[in-house]
């Protein structure tokens, strides 16, 4: 049995940021965490893909042609990528990767990935994904429970559910016989007596929670309108005076625009952890456009831009510290009565 294991640019010792424009390559043998799944898996990881997130995110036709190319004349009967924690472009980079590659060869594939991961939500329908931790400390656990399930699938042994085996559940329902031999009818009445006397019991049929948030009405005449900025793309002033993590934020902060017409290199700069800042360094307008927003202030098409806007990061900020920013945002920018936001992110 064969396997082939796909990492990003970091993993593979090659660089971090600087580095995350690597164009796709494939070695013989083991690269970073492979040694490790190489060393838990009934089977020989035999090559290695490395592809720099960035190049991925921005080149992504090309760099998946570029990877099936690499496997045509590979044999391999499983395809393994990350894991990818919390890090939204690896995540998306191997969903991306897992569901062309299944695609193409017929072969099975899975990753693991942190639940707050933009990369589950887009491509758990698709592919295999298993529950996995927020940083690489978890990489030895997430790389031993996907090798794991491989495993079972190379040896075909019977597979159990998403939540028996550990992966986020892909919306697929499936007829099976219960070895308890109990009919639905029973089951049901089970439930159902559980229920009644605030006994513990568990539906075999789970609608997942969604948060309903209703669409603001539109505004109706921009011309009078107050405009905000808000931005997760980390823009603050050079020292950072809120001390606004690069990642996994905690924090947020506001910074007064009213004398300015410009975010100026050197007066303002990205500390966000999850793209190349290069871009934004030299010209932080390109992340929050103060310069476009007074334009459009002089010629009359809205009312009035606020006089701060405010700023944090997203890349692997939780869901939960997420809301508790917006939320504490919202308020401050109710009591300026401001009519609109303008998003920015990267």
């Amino acid at each position: 049995m064969k396997a082939i294991h796909y990492i990003n640019q970091f993993f593979a010792g090659i660089g971090g940021e600087e580095k995350a424009d690597h164009k796709p390559e494939i070695r013989e043998g083991l690269v970073g965490p492979s040694l490790a799944l190489n060393s838990m898996l009934n089977a020989e990881v035999t090559h290695t893909i490395i592809c720099g997130d960035n190049y991925m995110g921005s080149n992504t036709e090309e760099a998946v042609n570029t990877i099936l190319g690499f496997l045509e004349n590979k044999e391999f009967d499983i395809f393994i990528a990350g894991p990818a924690f919390q890090a939204g472009r690896y995540g998306v980079a191997c969903g991306t990767i897992c569901k062309a590659v299944k695609e193409k060869f017929n072969v099975p594939v899975i990753t693991s990935m942190n639940e707050e991961n933009p990369g589950v939500e887009m491509f758990k329908s698709d592919v295999i994904i298993f529950k996995g931790g927020k940083s690489a400390a978890k990489l030895r656990n997430d790389v031993k429970v996907m090798a794991d399930y491989a495993n079972k699938i190379l040896a075909g042994e019977e597979l159990g559910s998403a939540d028996e085996e550990g992966y986020f559940s892909r919306g697929i329902r499936s007829q099976v016989w219960l070895k308890s031999g109990k009919t639905a009818a029973q089951r049901g009445v089970e439930m159902l007596i559980k229920k009644l006397n605030n006994q513990p019991y568990q539906t075999e049929l789970v609608i997942p929670k969604q948060d309903r948030i209703p669409i603001a009405p539109a505004i109706k005449d921009l011309s009078k309108a107050n405009i905000a900025l808000v931005t997760s793309g980390g823009i603050v002033p050079v020292d950072n005076p809120d001390r606004i993590q690069s990642a996994s934020a905690t924090r947020w902060g506001r910074y007064d625009i009213s004398g300015t017409d410009d975010l100026e290199s050197g007066v303002y700069k990205t500390i966000h952890a999850g793209f190349d800042p290069a871009a934004a360094d030299a010209d932080p307008d390109v992340v929050v456009p103060v310069d476009v927003m007074k334009a459009y202030l002089k010629e009359g098409k809205i009312g009035k831009l606020h006089k701060y806007f405010y700023s944090t990061v997203g890349t692997g900020t939780t869901q939960a510290e997420a809301a508790r920013m917006g939320k504490e945002i919202v308020e401050k920018l109710k009591e300026d009565n401001v009519d609109g936001v303008i998003l920015t992110s990267t």
